[in-house]
């Protein structure tokens, strides 16, 4: 860059630690603030990371860490509810051949690895500030940004990474949100049953899906996917009776599994979303990044890694350019939703198939075409 520049990343999970990583990198000065006072150190139960995701941790850095703390696999089996494996395929190897098809690993860890990352960059990081106004009318083209701590600063960009309800989406006018797909999951982290090593899912039974993960050499998460309900009449105290009551009806590792859900705080319920934003993904010198611009349910296990994907694509744009301006940044928003969109209708058209009940539905043909799409680099 011929003048320094200043960026602004607002979230402090997967999508605005990758981005605020590799502009560090870059030698761009780069302020992140994260809502949680805690920069979500104990949220969410495990993750899947396919190959494409892992590309991005390897660009990050933090591929040996990742590798170390997760548990790499390379199928995932078909079962009946009993637990009778009907059919085992291996995984696409979407980050190429010299990275695992597919790594599980527990959330926290993730999270710890990157907010590490972030902290060795040298970036300027504030927990427990939030933005509260973002004013763009300067003539210098830019952003005046106001925290709830008092104080205010200016950027040449600020990089809204702040989620599913991103405040920052609604702060520059754009008004979609996400909006539920109709199904819902049930997620807890447990010890790993012997001989748990692949990804496993069942069609059929009391639920729609019913899959586990291994996140560790100990671990894995295992999860529930039924018809949305009124989250507001299932008392967060109930969480494990409620999954418990569900997973009872497997067999095979299920058994184990169902034994460990007793406690309901480590038991998250959420509904499935879907949103991608249209037109651009910026408004301004402010552009949106991973959740806060698209969600997906999470059939094809993709949602973090397009998010980490944006952040690089994002960073790429950013440090080979002179001029950071509205053709950069549609540029952006071209270059992903070319990529993103296929795996949102493909998610939520997996998810609806199943809705419906339809027993012709082509999962394997669809699932096989997009994964195909996600080999190519973003």
């Amino acid at each position: 860059m011929s003048t320094p520049c200043t960026v602004l990343v607002i979230g402090g999970g997967a999508a605005g630690n990758a981005a605020t990583i590799l502009l560090r990198r870059a030698g761009i000065e780069v302020d992140l603030i994260e809502a949680k006072d805690d920069w979500n150190a104990t949220a969410g139960s495990g993750i899947t990371l396919q190959g494409n995701a892992l590309r991005v941790l390897r660009e990050l850095g933090v591929w040996d860490q990742v590798e170390k703390s997760g548990y790499g696999f390379s199928a995932v089996g078909i079962t009946a509810p009993d637990g009778t494996v009907l059919h085992v395929a291996e995984d696409l190897r979407t980050g190429g051949d010299d990275l695992p098809a597919t790594v599980g690993m527990q959330r926290p860890q993730l999270q710890r690895i990157l907010s590490d990352a972030v902290r060795a960059s040298g970036a300027g990081i504030r927990l427990g500030v939030r933005a509260t106004s973002l004013d763009q009318s300067a003539a210098d083209d830019r952003v005046t940004v106001r925290f709830s701590d008092g104080t205010e600063d200016r950027y040449d960009l600020v990089i809204a990474a702040d989620g599913l309800g991103s405040a920052t989406r609604a702060a520059i006018g754009i008004m979609d949100r996400p909006e539920p797909t109709g199904m819902a999951i049930w997620r807890v982290a447990t010890p790993r049953p012997a001989g748990l090593t692949r990804t496993d899912l069942a069609y059929g039974g009391p639920a729609y899906i019913a899959g586990y993960c291994p996140t560790s050499e100990d671990t894995i998460y295992a999860y529930v996917v039924e018809a949305k309900r009124d989250r507001a009449a299932i008392p967060p105290d109930s969480y494990a009776d409620e999954m418990r009551a569900l997973a009872r009806h497997y067999g095979g590792h299920w058994r184990e599994i169902t034994a460990h859900i007793t406690d309901p705080a480590k038991v998250n319920y959420t509904w499935f979303d879907r949103m991608l934003v249209e037109g651009s993904w910026h408004r301004g010198r402010v552009v949106l990044v991973g959740d806060a611009a698209h969600c997906c349910p999470p059939t094809l296990a993709q949602g973090a890694a397009l998010s980490l994907e944006d952040s690089w694509v994002l960073a790429q744009l950013l440090t080979s350019s002179e001029v950071w301006d509205d053709t950069l940044l549609q540029a952006y928003y071209e270059r992903r939703v070319a990529r993103v969109r296929p795996v949102v209708e493909a998610s939520v058209q997996i998810g609806q198939w199943q809705l419906d009940g339809d027993r012709d539905a082509d999962l394997p043909g669809l699932m096989g075409r997009t994964m195909a799409i996600l080999t190519e680099l973003p």
